[in-house]
């Protein structure tokens, strides 16, 4: 059930009057829709849980509503981060209410370090998709480091072949960017052009005219996985961790791999320094570097 649905939880007319103040609230502070719709859904969860109104919620209940989270839905850390982030913007934001706001708990998320592809496994992904549209899907978000969120909406005139870019616009952060346009990738697209005729949008639903949505590429990489037979635990999101890695690998430096991944922060592009091969590998053990007599 979505937010948007209005529903008597107690707080009747108030509660719309709360939503309304809530979503002026992050549009003020420029959230993206999908912040937005996931802060709301927070909200709304929670008034539901107990079947009140949000401002009439106890600092008790608060608690044992995150412990509710943990201990009975048994979500993940991030998903528990998410949801707290949105109570804690309306409580502290919203209703001004500062007390509550820190009352509730900050946790920090493990960082486990991403799964890269390897070369060889990205050509057995590539070489087991369906068709040449899903074969261009899966290859222009690695060429590019696109997120799938960035994929889908791109535009035919987002394809700079003059230049080698492509411009990805209103990114994370509502921030536009250019990355890197392969010439592999860019042979690729004018073949897939000229099958498939896209009009505004570079991968088009057929139906709705619009772009595609992100199941369309999600679910190709997970059909292609599966038939490659790649057992790692990657996602469609690995394409673009393997992307930066394989630039670090190849030379680039971190500040390019920063600019073209659109990381507003150095950390973010820093943690795959932890991952590429060629710092690994040329790194030697001080065991090495003893001389042990044999035994």
């Amino acid at each position: 059930m979505h937010p948007n649905i209005l529903i008597d939880l107690g707080g009747g007319s108030a509660m719309t009057l709360l939503r309304k103040k809530m979503i002026g609230d992050m549009q003020l502070h420029h959230f993206s829709q999908s912040t937005q719709k996931s802060y709301e859904m927070s909200v709304f969860k929670l008034a539901k849980y107990y079947c009140i109104s949000p401002d009439k919620i106890s600092e008790d209940q608060l608690k044992d509503y995150i412990l509710y989270l943990i201990n009975e839905r048994s979500l993940k850390w991030s998903s528990i981060n998410t949801i707290t982030a949105g109570l804690r913007f309306f409580y502290r934001k919203t209703l001004g209410r500062e007390d509550l706001a820190l009352s509730i708990p900050l946790r920090k998320n493990p960082s486990p370090l991403p799964e890269i592809f390897s070369p060889d496994e990205l050509v057995s992904l590539f070489s087991c998709v369906r068709n040449v549209k899903q074969r261009v899907m899966l290859m222009t978000a690695y060429a590019g480091g696109l997120r799938i969120s960035e994929l889908i909406k791109l535009k035919v005139s987002d394809i700079d072949g003059k230049r080698m870019m492509i411009r990805i616009e209103n990114g994370k952060g509502a921030k536009d960017r250019y990355t890197i346009l392969s010439s592999r990738l860019l042979e690729e697209l004018r073949s897939y052009w000229k099958i498939y005729r896209p009009g505004y949008w570079l991968f088009t639903n057929k139906k709705t005219k619009r772009h595609i949505t992100k199941t369309v590429p999600r679910r190709a990489f997970d059909q292609a996985k599966g038939r490659a037979g790649i057992k790692k635990k990657v996602t469609f999101h690995s394409l673009r961790h393997s992307f930066a890695t394989h630039m670090l690998e190849a030379g680039v430096d971190i500040r390019t791999i920063q600019v073209l991944m659109g990381h507003s922060s150095i950390g973010s592009t820093a943690v795959y320094l932890h991952i590429a091969k060629k710092n690994l590998g040329s790194a030697k053990s001080p065991l090495d570097l003893l001389y042990v007599p044999d035994q």
